[in-house]
């Protein structure tokens, strides 16, 4: 956990959002696997994770907008409790490491809710998006789950929102120590991924290095030679000597904190001219939306940025033809490209996407797009110096993509499909760090992962 002061001062800025009422966070509970006493892996809500500091099941925050006072709602552990977990702190010890001051029993927190709804006060929380929060949160307020959903508050959103989204110099420290594991994992994929080996086994030796630190991943990994299926989770395929393969892996830190990168290497060690023209496609559009990162920049733009590349590269060589411009308004591009460029990272890998989307990564006038491809892009509105996120383009060849789009002739005067049709057994290329947004542009966070041809080569040469 941060110092104190930190969660102190988080919710300081809360309640300068002007509300007025209650605000409640509730935290998650254990899930089970496939019985009660046998769980997945915790992983607390990160609102509630962000105010509270907590990363424990069975507690709620609430804090006084008009007053600014917060209480923290859980049990004291019990002789029952320590027998099977040892010896825990108490539930005001536990208050006190988030700077909360008042603590009361979790039976209380009912009460306290239909006090102030009785008394005309609101009760604000955010949307929640697990089962067993939606049931509580109705057995909470009285209600009906259903009403639940639909009565979570906009107001309150924007708010958790604004604050969420600049990080603190403490928070780009987690990031960054996430990012030095994620980093030796990548380095233990390209020098293990050799012919012969089968997917999950790279798999294995990376979530061993993170499991070192006694961390989790902060997304299930994607790592798969068949890296034009977006969101490949099968690790079963044999390497085979001139595969590209695709390998998006990211740990979460101690402090919760994500990291989110993304490289694509080929087994042997040695990219094909065919490979390598590609790849650089990639790397270039991936150089260029960095390079374009700053604040009062709309990500919509650099994202179109990123496809203008693509397109101008991937003309040259014979898969476009047309302005360049006109080919990514129209959306023809995302034939090969069909994912947004980027979204927020933080505590959660899609930082508050939990909170809805667009709420998340639109407004400022900023609408998300009815294209296909660009519709995908999870962050659009002007960056602000503080934010971080992921650059990640990407070049697929999707079989069915491209021969459903033949068959409708869809986009026929931009795309030159025989060429595509060559390329269909070809897979997908993304390369993707995580930024930060600075005062005057931007910074790639953590140590340099290798991405450039020959870094990638000297590497697995070794």
């Amino acid at each position: 956990m941060f110092a104190p002061s930190v969660f102190a001062q988080r919710r300081a800025g809360l309640q300068q959002a002007g509300l007025s009422g209650l605000l409640l966070f509730v935290g998650n509970v254990d899930s089970p696997m496939n019985y009660a006493d046998n769980t997945l892996p915790f992983v607390q809500d990160s609102s509630f994770r962000y105010f509270f500091g907590l990363n424990e099941p069975g507690l709620a925050g609430v804090i006084d907008a008009d007053s600014g006072e917060a209480t923290l709602f859980g049990n004291d552990p019990d002789v029952a409790d320590i027998v099977w977990t040892g010896q825990l702190p108490s539930l005001a010890e536990r208050a006190a490491q988030a700077a909360v001051a008042a603590s009361r029993p979790y039976a209380e927190l009912a009460a306290r809710l239909a006090e102030a709804r009785a008394a005309g006060r609101p009760v604000h929380y955010l949307a929640p998006y697990r089962g067993e929060t939606l049931i509580e949160m109705g057995r909470l307020l009285d209600t009906h789950p259903a009403q639940v959903k639909d009565g979570f508050s906009p107001a309150l959103t924007r708010a958790v929102v604004a604050l969420r989204e600049i990080k603190g110099p403490e928070e780009i420290a987690e990031m960054e120590a996430a990012l030095g594991v994620t980093h030796a994992m990548h380095i233990a994929a390209m020098q293990n991924a050799k012919p012969g080996v089968i997917e999950y086994q790279v798999v294995g030796i990376m979530e061993g290095i993170m499991r070192r630190h006694d961390w989790q991943l902060a997304y299930p990994s994607i790592f798969s030679k068949r890296g034009e299926v977006l969101h490949n989770h099968r690790h079963d395929n044999v390497l085979q000597q001139g595969d590209l393969v695709l390998n998006d892996t990211g740990c979460a830190s101690g402090g919760g904190y994500a990291s989110d990168i993304t490289r694509t290497f080929p087994v042997g060690g040695k990219f094909t001219t065919r490979q390598r023209e590609l790849y650089d496609t990639v790397l270039d559009m991936q150089l260029a939306a960095i390079e374009a990162i700053r604040p009062g920049v709309r990500y919509l733009d650099v994202h179109k940025l990123a496809a203008r590349v693509m397109v101008e590269r991937m003309s040259a060589l014979g898969f476009f033809h047309g302005d360049a411009h006109e080919i990514v308004e129209s959306g023809a591009y995302a034939i090969a490209f069909p994912h947004g460029l980027g979204h927020q990272i933080g505590m959660d890998v899609h930082d508050m996407e939990a909170l809805g989307e667009d709420l998340v990564g639109y407004g400022d006038n900023v609408e998300r797009s009815p294209l296909f491809g660009m519709g995908y892009l999870r962050l659009g509105k002007t960056l602000k110096a503080g934010m971080t996120l992921t650059v990640e383009p990407g070049l697929y060849f999707i079989p069915a993509l491209i021969e459903a789009w033949e068959k409708e002739g869809r986009h026929s005067q931009f795309i030159h499909y025989a060429k595509f049709r060559e390329y269909a057994d070809f897979g997908g290329i993304r390369i993707e760090d995580n930024v930060l947004v600075t005062e005057d542009g931007s910074r790639v966070l953590g140590a340099p992962i290798p991405k450039t041809v020959e870094e990638v080569e000297a590497v697995m040469a070794v």
